[in-house]
């Protein structure tokens, strides 16, 4: 596996904003362009607050939106998801295992997400703007649990596109530092 895992995944990234400074979510995305899908890796406009929720209060907390419903799926080692669209505008949370994600065409290594605290993607290449979709597979030795959050109206978190390609290693830089781990 490429060092693309851990990067192609949840991340923040310390973005200056006047004299102090904000760290806002880096994401990697399926998005689509020219009737192709893409990856990219988002930065979302809204930048982590801290928490007035009772049992998270003083910690960080970034707002993703709101979502229409919520599943999960169990997905078994070595499974092969084909190529296909994203069904709607989604959050996917991977929270255990690994998923390979590549686009038809494009010869990168793809992204590869392992489940857990990085585990965070945003899929947006559905059928209207995306011909062909992408491939997902699942190489890891144990199953892999998904989260799937597809969002309010099909919305599509405001955000920023850093650079095409996967998020890397160096957009991880920021999110540890809220548990004071890094």
């Amino acid at each position: 596996m490429a060092m693309c895992m851990a990067a192609a995944c949840l991340s923040c990234l310390p973005v200056a904003a006047g004299a102090g400074a904000e760290t806002k979510l880096n994401v990697t995305a399926i998005g689509a362009s020219g009737g192709k899908s893409t990856l990219e890796c988002w930065q979302l406009d809204a930048p982590f607050a801290v928490s007035d929720t009772p049992g998270t209060r003083g910690s960080a907390s970034a707002n993703l939106g709101n979502v229409s419903t919520m599943g999960m799926g169990v997905i078994p080692a070595n499974f092969d998801g084909g190529l296909h669209n994203a069904p709607a505008n989604q959050w996917v949370m991977f929270t255990s295992g690994l998923a390979h994600i590549t686009i038809p065409g494009d010869d990168s290594d793809g992204a590869y997400i392992l489940g857990g605290e990085f585990g965070l993607i945003f899929a947006a290449d559905t059928a209207d703007v995306s011909e062909k979709g992408h491939y997902t597979r699942y190489p890891g030795t144990v199953e892999t649990v998904a989260l799937q959050m597809p969002t309010l109206d099909g919305e599509i978190p405001p955000h920023q596109v850093v650079r095409s390609g996967p998020c890397h290693a160096n957009d991880t830089a920021g999110l540890r530092s809220f548990a004071g781990t890094a």
